[in-house]
Order: structure tokens, then sequence, then C-alpha cells
């Protein structure tokens, strides 16, 4: 991203929530607007440590690839910086190793590189390039409704300042702005204030597939899992319910994140959490014996923090661009547009591609002669454009939710359900294919579309498994099958999704 000339003087923006999709929109919208002022109810530390607002930085988080290479564009540099702080750089695939469906995946050298890192960093790295930014500022407090003018556009909101980190006292006021955007996250209170203002809700749609996890961070070391910096260990539907995820971060640290599925939630206890950690075994088979079991390293390991839990894993998605009539001056963004179950680390990265977005709906605004002074109709366009790059990740999380009997919030239609048959046989190709393993991590991490897996070569590949998989099955013979059409049919009739 460049730097835009034209910002329009006098111009102000309010961001509510300082959350890493409010912090990427408030450097976005500096470029075109004068002032931004970022309001957050927390006291914002001054390094990479937890705070209340976000209670799901105790867990591990993932920026994926394509997350890391926009926040590189955003703020040149800022992969150095995540060097600098430590965290380790590393190959998806041959550091990683990904016990999937079949066993073990196979591990070789990529050049598919990300940074680990916890998300405490990756906050404090953001805040500090926009704590430099002469044109944003933060406020610490709360916003507690909007300002509208006789036409119902937004046109402020109403703020109570919270005065010292105990928020000992407290200041009622307003606050005007040509652009009010909230960032303020799954309990987003826009909803609310939009049917008092006259305004239709958005529609929502949410999944639940009642995921909850526990994590822990430990002192790491090499001799813990030699040669690797992370491991995943997937569940697999119907039975398998469990699963797990590791890795290193800056500090030398490791954390380890435990999941259950329909409500198997892994104890955070001391005892519960390694007897979690040892039913695992089973999913962590390895004919090499390179791996250790799961359980074994961790009573190994130097804990260096208690054991945290973490239930609130809903998918939920607030179809505002459904909306046919919304108040000119207010969008959404970030999770209070669309959240994901976090157990997929799509957040971050998805933040930033709404950045994208909204820089690039700017773009277009200025480009047919508008200014960031007046905006009609903006956040109707923006909402059906965000719509869209959400689509993907929502279909990823959704998808897998969409496993468990127990899932609640619908059903995948026809089309998806094929798709997700497709996806599981290009993901069990992996077990087998070093390329088809790889062309998977690249869609996982966002650096590919879906469509490449439509690729002629890709199909091939899963044709040519699947028939050999349905012909081996035992009742299938070259007597009982007389022509192609009958072959044809018993094939289909015989593919199941259970084939994992």
């Amino acid at each position: 991203m460049q730097a835009n000339g034209d910002i329009q003087n006098q111009t102000q923006v309010i961001v509510i929530g300082g959350s890493i999709a409010g912090l990427l929109a408030a450097q976005t919208l500096s470029r075109y607007f004068h002032q931004v002022t970022i309001i957050e109810r927390d006291h914002l530390p001054k390094q990479p440590e937890f705070r209340h607002g976000v209670p799901q930085s105790h867990h591990l988080h993932a920026l994926l690839k394509q997350g890391q290479n926009i926040l590189e564009e955003i703020f040149p540099g800022f992969k150095a910086e995540l060097a600098a702080a430590g965290a380790p750089l590393v190959d998806v695939i041959g550091d990683f190793q990904w016990f999937g469906w079949r066993g073990l995946h196979p591990q070789f050298v990529s050049n598919f590189q990300i940074y680990l890192c916890s998300r405490d960093l990756v906050e404090h790295l953001i805040r500090c390039r926009l704590e430099a930014n002469p044109q944003v500022q933060f406020v610490q407090g709360m916003v507690t409704g909007l300002l509208a003018d006789s036409q119902q556009n937004v046109t402020g909101v109403k703020l109570r300042i919270l005065k010292g980190k105990e928020h000992g006292t407290t200041n009622e006021t307003e606050q005007s702005a040509n652009l009010v955007v909230d960032a303020s996250g799954r309990n987003s209170q826009i909803p609310k204030w939009l049917t008092a203002m006259g305004y239709a809700p958005p529609e929502e749609t949410k999944i639940n597939s009642f995921l909850g996890y526990a994590s822990r961070w430990y002192e790491y070391t090499e001799s813990l899992q030699p040669g690797m910096k992370g491991a995943m260990i997937v569940s697999q539907a119907p039975d398998r319910k469990r699963g797990a995820v590791w890795f290193t971060v800056e500090g030398n640290r490791l954390v380890l994140t435990l999941a259950g599925i329909a409500k198997d939630y892994p104890p955070t206890d001391e005892a519960g959490f390694l007897e979690f950690a040892k039913s695992l075994r089973s999913q962590q088979l390895d004919s090499t014996g390179a791996s250790r079991y799961l359980d074994d390293f961790i009573a190994d390991a130097k804990p260096i923090s208690p054991i945290y839990g973490y239930q609130n894993t809903e998918n939920c998605r607030r179809h505002y661009e459904k909306l046919s009539h919304f108040p000119n001056g207010l969008i959404v963004l970030g999770d209070a547009f669309c959240c994901f179950n976090p157990v997929y680390g799509q957040g971050m990265t998805v933040a930033a591609l709404e950045a994208v977005t909204l820089d690039r709906c700017l773009q277009q605004h200025l480009a047919k002669g508008g200014n960031a002074s007046y905006l009609p109709h903006f956040s109707h366009t923006l909402h059906r454009k965000l719509s869209k790059t959400v689509d993907v990740p929502w279909m990823m999380a959704t998808g897998e939710d969409f496993r468990w009997q127990s899932t609640e919030g619908g059903k995948q239609n026809f089309i998806d359900r094929i798709m997700q048959y497709y996806t599981d046989q290009i993901i069990l190709a992996g077990a087998e294919n070093p390329k088809m393993h790889q062309l998977f991590i690249e869609v996982f991490h966002l650096t590919k579309p879906p469509t490449a897996f439509l690729h002629p070569h890709v199909v091939m590949i899963v044709v040519r498994r699947w028939l050999r998989n349905t012909l081996s099955h035992k009742f299938i013979s070259s007597r009982s099958l007389s022509s192609p059409k009958q072959l044809l049919t018993q094939a289909l009739a015989l593919s199941r999704p259970k084939d994992r």
C-alpha cells in the first residue's frame, strides 16, 4: 500500500476497538482521513503482554503466510521486526509434523516459511507502528452509543472516557466523526444500536461445533522434540473428537493447545490435561520412530504458565451486506462482521485481508470523484466486498465444523458437501504425495485460492486415487460388472466421506 496524497483536511474517523482488525483499519484509513481515533477500553501495555479484552491471547495463534505478506505490505519491515523480537522462521512442512487421518504426512524442505509468534507480539508491533503515525491517536474509553443526524446517518459516538488504569474516574462526552468503524469484536453492540435508530439488525448465521481448548506455555529446548518446531494432531469424524497443536514462539517458549469437539473439552487441571494429551497417542502413530508421544515431552517440559481454557468458539456471520437500509457514516469489520472458530487460526489473517478490501474500496470511491468527507452508500459497497472476502475462510471453518453430527446452526448444501468430500481426497492424497500436501498447506494459508484444487493435474491425481480405492473393495470384480456404466454406478455408491 502506498501513501495517498489526497488526505481530506479536518476529516475524522473513530474506530471502536483496538483489536488487530481495528488497528489495521486505522492504519488504512489514515491514508485518506486527517485524524483517526482508536477507542479501546483496555489499558494498552507498552510491551507484548496479555490484556483482558483479548482472553484468547493466552492460546496459540497463527499468523498465516498470507497474513504475514499483507502486514509486510502495510508496514514495510514488519517481518524483520518479528525476527528481531525472536520469532523463529520455520518451514511449515519441513519443520512441522502433521499427524493426519492416515498417520504422519511427508516432511520435506518446501521453503514455504512463516514466522511463529504470539498474538501479543503481533498486536504490539502493529500498535507501535500506529503510535508513530501522527494521524492516529488512542483514547482509553468505551463507546456507549451512536450519534445521528435528522436523516439517521451516523455522525459520531457517545463516549465514556476511562481515566487511569483502574478506571477510577470517567467522563461522559460525545465525539463527531465523518466515519465510525466498528471493530469491537464478537460482542459488538451495533445490532442493538441499529434497532434503536429504527434500522433492522442484520441476519446472523451461527455454526457451533462446541469445540473447546486448553493451552499451556512451556520453556522450549531443542531436546523436547529434536529437529521439530511444531506439530499438529488432527481430529477425525465421527469418533476421534480430540486434537492438539504446538509450536515454538519468540522468547524460547512453546505453546501447546489441546482441543476437543462436541463438548469433549480438555481439562484445565494438571492431571486431566496430561491424561487428555495421553489419549492422543493412537493418533500420533509414526513408523519412523522420529516423534515422541505428546504426553512424554509434556512431562519433560518446564511449564511457565497456568493451564488456560477457552470455549467461545462459535462461528458467527452477521449479514450486513444483505441490509437494504443502513446508515451512512458507519462500517463494520473484523469479528464484529464475521468471526470464526479460532482453532483454525484464520482471524488475524482475515483482518489483514479486510484491511486490503477497505483500502481498495476507498481507492475506488475516490477514483469515481468522491471524497473522504462524504461517503454515501460506501457502507453497503464495502460490506458486500467484505462478505466476499470472508467467503473462503468461512467455508473452510464451517466445513470443518460440519463434519460433526453434534454441530448446530444448519446443514451444508449439496455443493458444499461435494466440495468437502473432494477436499478430503486432496488431504488424503497429501499423506502419500508431497506436492498435494504442499498444495493443501498453501490453500490453508490463503496464499492460493481453493480453485487451485481444480487444476487438471490435481483433479487427475484425486480421481486416480478415488478409483483405485473404490475398486479395491473386495466385492467389486470384473465378473460382477459387465459395463463401464455399471462400474461407475458401483464406484459412486461406494464412495463415502468416511474414507479418511
